[in-house]
């Protein structure tokens, strides 16, 4: 059900003073990256600024997604919190609107144990009955969900049934393979990564950068998975510099920066998300014009 390139999409706002989404826009984007080969679509997650959206504004984005999506792709909708309660409520609301499936990244802040996170998800997973994909990124969360509590809650679990993987540790990686039964899907949740992962099992990658490049990250999966292994590599070495410019700053700042010069939506941000320094915005422009963007 989950595999090949799949977006984090961003968020649109409307420019000015109120900073609404703005739907149309969205909608836009949504149907840009399914004629480029995207192969699934995730609202409200990390690049989509789910941190500031209001609850009306989280349950009207999926809803809108799922509505515009038509069952062409999946949809995965960020759900998550670190609040138990929350995340059933978004949840639940996602999985009634239509969602394919959840991601619901590890508690922020408050720092669970795995003991915790365990419980937390067990709970979100038995309020629902369609997929959940976990989502690890201590590097925001600040607690990594270790491999052997991924693989206890794939087995505990039905509906949990894949983990995105932020952690940058191909070691970690191929640990929650060996130790996840054998349908548990692993996805690359790091841009750089998606080749590597992909060669250790993994299905595909929950990217930033399709934002603005779909073809060439749909392609790069394609490519792996039909064994042409020298395309694979060449297009993960054309991406890597784009890429390291989309995160010379927090995630989604550049990519939304770049959207911006691209003329593909508003570069809005919500505080305290703010606009590129100068220095930095230098390099990104430069990195779009050597990719021919």
């Amino acid at each position: 059900m989950f595999k090949g390139s799949i977006v984090a999409i961003v968020t649109p706002f409307h420019n000015g003073k109120d900073g609404k989404v703005d739907e149309k826009k969205l909608r836009e984007l949504i149907d840009f990256q399914i004629k480029n080969g995207t192969s699934g679509i995730v609202p409200c997650g990390t690049t989509g600024e789910s941190a500031t959206l209001t609850f009306d504004e989280h349950e009207k984005v999926i809803e809108v997604t799922i509505d515009q999506v038509n069952k062409r792709v999946p949809v995965i909708a960020g759900t998550g919190s670190n609040s138990t309660e929350e995340a059933i409520m978004l949840t639940k609301q996602a999985a009634s609107a239509g969602a394919d499936a959840s991601l619901q990244v590890s508690p922020y802040y408050n720092r669970p144990t795995q003991a915790g996170l365990y419980r937390h998800f067990k709970a979100i997973a038995g309020s629902v009955k369609i997929p959940i994909i976990l989502y690890n990124i201590a590097g925001r969360t600040g607690v990594n969900i270790e491999p052997e509590t991924i693989a206890g809650l794939a087995k505990d679990c039905k509906n949990i049934v894949a983990v995105k993987e932020a952690s940058g540790s191909l070691d970690q990686m191929s640990r929650v393979k060996a130790l996840c039964p054998p349908n548990f899907q692993l996805i690359s949740g790091d841009d750089s990564l998606t080749l590597p992962v992909l060669s250790i099992g993994g299905i595909g990658i929950i990217s930033v950068v399709a934002n603005i490049v779909p073809r060439d990250v749909a392609d790069l999966v394609s490519a792996f998975e039909k064994g042409n292994i020298k395309k694979a590599q060449s297009l993960h070495y054309k991406l890597l510099p784009l890429i390291k410019a989309c995160f010379l700053e927090t995630n989604p700042i550049p990519i939304k920066t770049a959207m911006g010069l691209l003329g593909m939506c508003e570069p809005e941000l919500r505080l305290p998300m703010c606009s590129m320094s100068p220095v930095n915005l230098d390099k990104l422009k430069k990195a779009l014009k050597d990719y021919g963007l």
